[in-house]
């Protein structure tokens, strides 16, 4: 009985969380957060009492899910609520000084904020243009124009798109509706695989194309 309780249990949660959308912890709201934590305490107590009828657990669950969804889909038509819900991000700094007020109010500590900018591989606050603190609790950083990165943009450079590699063989198994899409056949697919040196395609652990024509080979070991 309890095994059917588990498995019933993991196959409704994992319904549930798919039903709320694809989320990392990081980006959760707190309505988000609740609603996790309870439908966490809910599976809990109905599996570790047999006195709860599992179908009342199932209930709740499913209940506090419309209500997710819900409060999501009515945040996403008010801007009012969704700053009552999910908060307002915070500008921490701005020109390179720290906006002192801000940081109290949030009660964000500056040991948070130097690490959160050595993360992003900035040493001192005077480099920073803006640093926001999101909803999510993560800190947004806009270094000043002259401390960014140079790209092939600033230097009037045309670089050619990297699209996604394009996998055609998968541990062993040609993927031969990709193939289809770069128009080509197994027959061209063995050829060049020979050029590696490589004859058969179940030896192959993992072979992708990229937008370059190049291919990558990862043969099983």
């Amino acid at each position: 009985m309890l095994l059917l309780r588990v498995v019933l249990f993991y196959f409704v949660i994992l319904a549930s969380m798919r039903l709320m959308g694809k989320r990392e912890i990081g980006q959760l709201s707190v309505f988000d957060l609740v609603v996790s934590v309870m439908i966490a305490e809910v599976a809990a107590m109905t599996l570790e009492s047999e006195k709860m009828p599992i179908m009342r657990g199932v209930v709740i669950v499913a209940l506090l899910v419309v209500l997710q969804i819900s409060m999501s889909w009515l945040t996403l038509k008010s801007v009012t609520l969704r700053s009552i819900v999910e908060g307002k991000p915070t500008l921490l700094i701005a020109n390179g000084k720290i906006r002192d007020d801000e940081m109290r109010r949030t009660r964000y500590s500056l040991s948070d904020l130097m690490t959160q900018l050595r993360e992003k591989d900035i040493a001192t606050v005077s480099d920073v243009e803006f640093a926001i603190l999101e909803t999510t609790g993560k800190l947004s950083v806009f270094p000043k124009a002259e401390k960014r990165p140079v790209t092939p943009e600033d230097l009037g450079l045309t670089v050619p798109r990297t699209g996604l590699p394009l996998p055609l063989i998968v541990d062993g198994t040609v993927m031969d509706g990709n193939l289809e899409k770069i128009g080509q056949t197994r027959f061209w697919l063995k050829n060049e695989l020979q050029k590696y040196g490589h004859s058969e395609f179940r030896k192959i652990f993992y072979c992708s194309i990229d937008n370059q024509g190049s291919l990558f080979i990862d043969p099983k070991e």
